[in-house]
């Protein structure tokens, strides 16, 4: 008999995998609608992604720069879901209630990527940045749009494919 991790025979991958399709995929149209109102172009908010690894240089590498940008995008955003699901395993409050801490989950991922991941990175300075207006619709993007995704994600395989 051949033996899979639990991991893969209860659907966690899949699940989480679509999770963040979902979730990434939600953020990044968010990102270029906000940012394409202001003529920024989706490439561009790629490039910004890439710009965590490869600071200014990002921004001249061209569609190269925008694939790292896309699959880092991805990455994260799987790390994500990864993440809620291993806190709702000890946390189980978080998979019967996924419509309350989802959002909350989404803010504590948007304030930890603001705050500590970004300025640590090729693209920041290593200081906070300045508050702005528009944060405040960012954290609502992310309140919405991945904590809600990954947080229902995780409630499903820990209830079972009943749990919707």
């Amino acid at each position: 008999m051949h033996m899979t991790p639990s991991f893969f025979r209860r659907a966690v991958a899949p699940t989480l995998f679509l999770a963040a399709a979902v979730a990434g995929s939600l953020d990044l149209l968010y990102a270029f609608a906000f940012w394409g109102a202001q003529g920024l172009p989706p490439v561009r908010i790629l490039q910004s992604i890439a710009s965590g690894w490869l600071g200014r240089e990002a921004y001249s590498v061209g569609a190269p720069a925008a694939v790292l940008g896309a699959l880092s995008h991805y990455g994260i955003v799987l790390v994500m879901a990864w993440t809620c699901y291993r806190v709702a395993r000890i946390w189980p409050a978080l998979a019967r209630r996924p419509w309350l801490f989802g959002p909350l989950y989404g803010a504590a991922l948007y304030l930890a990527m603001t705050y500590v991941v970004v300025p640590l990175s090729a693209a920041g300075n290593g200081q906070w940045p300045a508050w702005q207006w528009n944060q405040l619709a960012h954290l609502a993007a992310h309140m919405a749009l991945v904590g809600t995704p990954c947080a229902f994600a995780a409630a499903r395989v820990l209830r079972g494919p009943a749990s919707g």
